[in-house]
C-alpha cells in the first residue's frame, strides 16, 4: 500500500467516524392508536371547518365588525383553539335556536378575543390589560 493510499484511507475512516457521531440514531417508538383518538382527529378537522363556515356567514362578519372585531382576526383566533375547544363551541352553537345563533356566535368570539388578550397572545382592545 502505498503512501497515498493509507493517508486517503485514514483520511476516509476519520470522516465515516465523524459522520456517526453528528448524526446518532434515534430510537423508534411505536405505540398502540385508539379507536376514539382516531375519530376525535378525522372529525376535528371538519368541525373546525363549520365554525369557520359559521364566522363567514355576513351575520356574523356584520356584528363582529360592529363590535370591533375584524373578521379575519377571528378566523385567525379559531384556527388556534384546540380541538376540544372547537368542539365544545360547536356544540354550544348547535344548543341555540335556528335564527337565533348569530348575536350569540359573535359574543362568544368577543369572549374568545378577550381572552386571548388576556393570556396575552394578542393585543385587539385597549380595555384589556394583559396578566404578566
Amino acid at each position: 500500500m502505498t503512501k497515498a493510499n493509507r493517508h486517503r484511507s485514514r483520511v476516509l475512516g476519520f470522516l465515516f467516524a465523524l459522520l456517526l457521531t453528528l448524526f446518532p440514531v434515534s430510537p423508534v417508538m411505536a405505540g398502540m392508536l385508539d379507536t376514539g383518538a382516531l375519530i376525535h382527529a378525522a372529525t376535528a378537522g371538519a368541525e373546525r371547518a363549520e365554525l369557520v363556515q359559521r364566522l363567514g356567514s355576513p351575520d356574523v362578519r356584520d356584528a363582529l365588525t360592529r363590535m370591533g372585531v375584524d373578521p379575519a382576526d377571528a378566523e385567525t383566533r379559531v384556527a388556534r383553539l384546540t380541538d376540544a375547544e372547537i368542539a365544545d363551541l360547536n356544540d354550544r352553537l348547535d344548543q341555540l335556536p335556528a335564527g337565533a345563533g348569530a348575536l350569540e356566535v359573535a359574543v362568544i368570539v368577543f369572549l374568545i378575543l378577550v381572552v386571548t388578550d388576556l393570556i396575552g397572545f394578542t393585543n385587539i382592545f385597549a380595555f384589556v390589560r394583559p396578566a404578566r
